[in-house]
């Protein structure tokens, strides 16, 4: 018997400068510890200054942004509250489990 991971990779899309992208980064901590399992799931952090190639292919308005696959399951809004950001990681690890 083999277990095969099935967790989903997250894609992650964010800028270094964005103190949106730092509440999510820190969520991401934050829920990792809180739940061990999630550190089994991949996450492929894509700045958007160094990788326009690949950003053009999804079709999003702002950062952070998570997606699954094709599906877009988070994407940061203006004025958004660290509570609601975290919240929306853990959406979005629960998603890829």
């Amino acid at each position: 018997y083999i277990e095969v991971n099935t967790m989903k990779k997250i894609t992650y899309f964010h800028l270094n400068s964005c103190p949106y992208c730092k509440n999510a980064n820190k969520a991401i901590e934050e829920l990792r510890a809180e739940n061990p399992e999630y550190n089994n799931i991949e996450i492929d952090m894509i700045e958007e200054n160094e990788h326009p190639e690949i950003i053009e292919k999804y079709d999003y308005h702002a950062v952070p942004c998570m997606w699954i696959g094709d599906q877009k399951i988070y994407e940061a809004h203006l004025f958004e509250k660290y509570g609601e950001c975290k919240e929306q990681v853990r959406k979005v690890f629960e998603a890829a489990k």
